[in-house]
């Protein structure tokens, strides 16, 4: 189970968002379920916030390291 603040990787495109598969991000917040959902945020290079979305998961794949 994901938990609050891994780093997660999308596995599919969220085009809503200018999204693409593959983009990291953090979770910023857990919903339980079921099924739990995850509040996400994703950054720029600067470190700006570009989108925060919440997403099943199923969307995402954890991923070890830091943002």
């Amino acid at each position: 189970m994901l938990e609050l603040y891994d780093v997660v990787e999308l596995r599919e495109a969220i085009p809503g968002e200018d999204l693409p598969a593959g983009a990291v991000g953090a979770i910023v917040d857990v919903f339980d379920g079921p099924p739990p959902r995850y509040e996400v945020e994703f950054t720029d290079t600067d470190g700006r916030t570009v989108a925060m979305v919440t997403l099943r998961a199923d969307q995402l794949m954890q991923r070890d390291g830091h943002l």
